[in-house]
């Protein structure tokens, strides 16, 4: 995968896609693979924003059911078990304990009969090959069972619990650059740093984007017969630039999460708190997430971040919920937030609006019909888990845009870069009996991230320009990340600056500052690819450093 912007000027593309989120990457794919002539921009690095602020989950949304949106509902179920079919290195069961309290919307009756619900909706999700993917159905658990797997529950009114059964993503910002390697690898462009600032029109078509190079600093204009806005919280603004008043806005909701050490074993934990709500429990990496907040957000999406304030008012509402844990300041060993874009069917009326309740439904906005506005299209609203069936129907829409016949979509179905794999068990044993001399948790890692591809990482270095065995080497002692990794996604991923690398191509830093020594080695290794002279790899650092601070309270 390689960026050039200047050829891709010299070109014109299918699509344009502007935004490489989950939403851009899962279109840019889907087009692809359906023969369309694809470009994707983004102004930042890809999966940097709302993609990377997730709860790392791929799941049903119980809670929608309460709401009577059981399409969503449905179509989410549906998409978990084509998740854990295209990327089995990446998706895996998780079960869930949902405490039962009394009587109402807590008690075990109404969570029986809303999860036998939730188990026939997904009456297909066990039609997979691999048994170590298929989920079970809810079961009930006595108070005793409960309090044995998390004994810091509220034990007052405490009647029992019910375990049912959504998956978890392993790195859900390397998941979504799977779709773009995959869609370059077939002929799509794409650009990191690469930021739309107008429009290429005539009349009211749109023909094109003119794009800031973020590294270089020059403009180019590049040409489409449709311009795809997939760009998440800045969707609006996007269309801002087509449109002073377009017929759709967002509610940003921003959501907080917070990383400790491990706490609740292998079981996740919904909870409900008196004072904020509900949130989660999830063990991820040998840690424990807790998330998520769903307050709205109305500042400059580029200033997004964790506060002090933040992380104490979060603290407030789990020990809330959980009494038993006291979890303090000390605790957190990293934290970090995103924005869930909210379509907004009235952005004009000028009222308030509480950001809990509104629908993660998504909306494939054309805006020929809705502001007269030819050849450009909107990817809206949405979640993770629904973000490759949205793709599938906004590249349809294209093609009926472009005057063509369109494909059926293989994407439900096609492994994604590194998902060639049947039976992931197996396929990891085989790997750790190829490399016997490596350690076998590195190869679980770079099974883990790169799935099928992980040979690609162990050859990275055919040129010998570093020391072979000291790229297969851990960068620390607490990290199972390896210095050819660090080589290949320099030299094929497009990875541009310490960040990238240490937040999205690699989990390095998604558990909490790694330590200065790795950080020096990681930079030692990008400057020597990247010809960085001593003041750059300062500077790359101490980006880093301050990505994993917290911002001023008033943000």
């Amino acid at each position: 995968m390689k960026r050039d912007l200047p050829q891709m000027a010299q070109e014109t593309f299918d699509l344009v896609i502007i935004g490489g989120g989950i939403s851009g990457a899962s279109i840019a794919w889907d087009a692809t693979l359906r023969g369309l002539k694809v470009a994707l921009l983004e102004k930042d690095d890809f999966a940097h924003a709302t993609t990377a602020g997730s709860s790392k989950l791929i799941h049903g949304g119980l809670r929608y059911l309460v709401n009577g949106e059981l399409g969503l509902v449905r179509e989410s179920l549906r998409e978990r078990r084509i998740w854990e079919t295209i990327a089995p290195h990446m998706v895996d069961p998780l079960p869930f304990l949902i405490p039962t309290y009394g009587k109402g919307m807590q008690s075990g009756f109404v969570l029986s009969v809303g999860l036998t619900f939730y188990d026939l909706l997904s009456f297909d999700r066990n039609w997979l090959n691999d048994e170590d993917k298929k989920l079970p159905g809810y079961k009930s658990l006595s108070k005793e069972e409960a309090l044995a797997i998390m004994p810091s529950l509220k034990k007052e009114g405490l009647t029992g619990a019910k375990i049912y059964y959504d998956c978890q993503m392993f790195a859900p910002e390397r998941l979504c650059l799977e779709f773009i390697l995959g869609a370059t690898d077939k002929g799509a462009r794409a650009a990191n740093y690469a930021k739309v600032t107008d429009f290429i029109r005539h009349d009211d078509i749109v023909e094109g984007v003119v794009v800031e190079d973020r590294l270089t600093g020059e403009t180019h204009n590049i040409r489409a017969n449709l311009v795809i806005n997939a760009s998440g919280p800045w969707a609006d603004k996007v269309m801002g630039l087509a449109d002073e008043t377009p017929s759709r806005g967002l509610i940003r909701s921003k959501g907080i999460h917070i990383i400790t050490r491990e706490l609740s074993g292998k079981t996740a934990l919904a909870v409900q708190s008196a004072i904020g709500g509900h949130f989660f429990v999830i063990p991820w990496r040998g840690h424990t997430i807790f998330g998520t907040t769903d307050t709205i957000f109305k500042g400059n999406p580029d200033a997004l971040g964790v506060s002090e304030a933040d992380i104490a008012s979060f603290l407030t509402v789990v020990n809330d919920g959980l009494p038993g844990l006291n979890l303090t300041r000390q605790d957190v060993v990293h934290h970090y937030a995103g924005l869930r874009p909210l379509v907004d069917t009235n952005p004009n009326d000028g009222e308030e609006t509480e950001s809990y309740n509104v629908s993660r439904a998504a909306e494939v906005a054309d805006h020929a019909k809705l502001d007269g506005i030819e050849g450009f299209i909107s990817a809206l609203g949405g979640k993770w888990t629904t973000s490759r069936h949205l793709a599938e129907q906004v590249v349809t829409m294209a093609f009926k845009k472009l005057g063509r016949d369109a494909p059926k979509s293989p994407t439900a179905t096609t492994p994604l870069y590194g998902g060639d794999i049947k039976i992931f068990r197996k396929f990891l044993e085989q790997a750790q009996k190829n490399h016997p001399d490596i350690d076998p948790a590195i190869i679980e890692n770079l099974a883990r991230f790169h799935g099928s591809r992980l040979e690609d990482i162990l050859t990275s270095d055919n040129a010998n320009k570093h020391n072979a065995a000291a790229l297969l080497e851990p960068l620390s002692d607490t990290r199972k990340d390896i210095g050819a990794q660090i080589i290949h996604s320099v030299r094929n991923e497009m990875a541009i600056t310490l960040s990238d690398m240490l937040f999205r191509r690699s989990g390095i830093a998604t558990l909490g500052h790694p330590g200065t020594e790795l950080l020096g080695k990681a930079a030692d290794l990008m400057a020597e690819e990247l010809d960085w002279d001593i003041s750059e790899r300062a500077i790359q650092i101490e980006a880093v450093k301050r990505r994993l601070e917290t911002v001023p309270n008033e943000l």
